[in-house]
């Protein structure tokens, strides 16, 4: 777990806000960030103000990166460039999380540094991480005015034949009376754009590989719009699926090859191929170098028996 107990002894009283920022170099935000999240302990007990005074056995629990060894595929002064492995979260989701994208990028480039987009924890492909706050906040903001082209690749159920663009307003979900989808297609939403591009078929699986560009920026955007035309996603659990098989998935209880069964896949076989962006008077064009056919095939394929 890459939270851990820091034990200190103070043997002058301190307000606790001083204590982070003079003796362990915090900034006032972080701070309070750390005190709101009762993270910083006075004898066991959770300090409630950053203006408390402090003293004795402080313990403060600390985020500490775990890296594994996952390198940037390109990185400059400003920013960095991941292509994130499906199956690994971009940031912890609680304290019990063993490890995140975010275990690299706070080892490599220090606490400052953010991913400034959102990618699934199954979703694989590149991830931009700003190194600093100035830069995370320009590098945002990119993202914010859609001035970041990014294409995805998916492998989708059926034949797709022709382009198409997929203009359907898609709204935060607020009917949990079966599932909890995080959005739906709904009238009442915020405009959603995705073109789609079909790229080869494979007539043994049924299954379209595509390309999909999108014009805007919702969350789950691909994958709702692709399950609206009637195209899911192959290996979506949740996007395309009956209610029983959804909760079987969110309920931790549909194993490998149950998965491969009812969705057609082990995971979502979704992609972030490709970015493109000016910044700071450069061009900048990436391309993830992952053999992902390969990799979305194999994903379809019945786990090995072992005997």
């Amino acid at each position: 777990m890459p939270y851990i107990f820091k034990d200190f002894v103070l043997k002058e009283p301190i307000k606790a806000w001083a204590f982070l920022t003079r003796e362990l170099g915090f900034s006032m935000r972080e701070a309070q960030r750390t005190i709101d999240r009762k993270q910083l302990l006075q004898n066991g007990l959770a300090v409630k103000r950053k203006s408390d005074m402090i003293e004795g056995a402080v313990t403060l629990l600390a985020y500490e990166p775990r890296p594994r060894g996952l390198l940037p595929i390109c990185e400059n002064d400003f920013f960095a460039v991941f292509d994130k492995p499906s199956g690994v979260l971009a940031h912890p989701r609680d304290r019990a999380t063993e490890y995140s994208l975010n275990d690299e990028i706070k080892y490599l480039y220090g606490k400052n540094a953010n991913i400034v987009h959102r990618l699934d924890k199954e979703t694989s492909g590149l991830l931009m991480v700003s190194k600093n706050k100035n830069e995370e906040r320009g590098l945002k903001k990119l993202f914010e005015d859609k001035n970041v082209r990014k294409e995805y690749v998916a492998l989708v159920n059926g034949e797709l034949k022709e382009p198409m663009v997929i203009d359907a307003p898609i709204m935060v979900n607020s009917n949990y009376d079966e599932i909890k989808l995080k959005v739906c297609i709904d009238a009442r939403g915020k405009k959603a754009v995705t073109e789609i591009f079909p790229m080869k078929y494979f007539k043994n699986l049924n299954a379209t590989l595509i390309k999909a560009v999108p014009k805007s920026g919702r969350q789950h955007q691909i994958r709702a719009h692709l399950f609206h035309v009637e195209h899911s996603i192959m290996g979506d659990p949740i996007y395309g699926v009956d209610t029983k098989t959804a909760a079987m998935y969110l309920d931790g209880e549909m194993s490998k090859k149950s998965r491969i069964n009812l969705t057609g896949a082990s995971r979502v076989l979704l992609h972030a191929y490709k970015l493109e962006f000016d910044y700071k008077e450069t061009a900048y064009s990436f391309k993830s170098a992952v053999d992902i056919e390969t990799e979305f095939i194999n994903a379809t394929l019945p786990p090995p028996i072992c005997i």
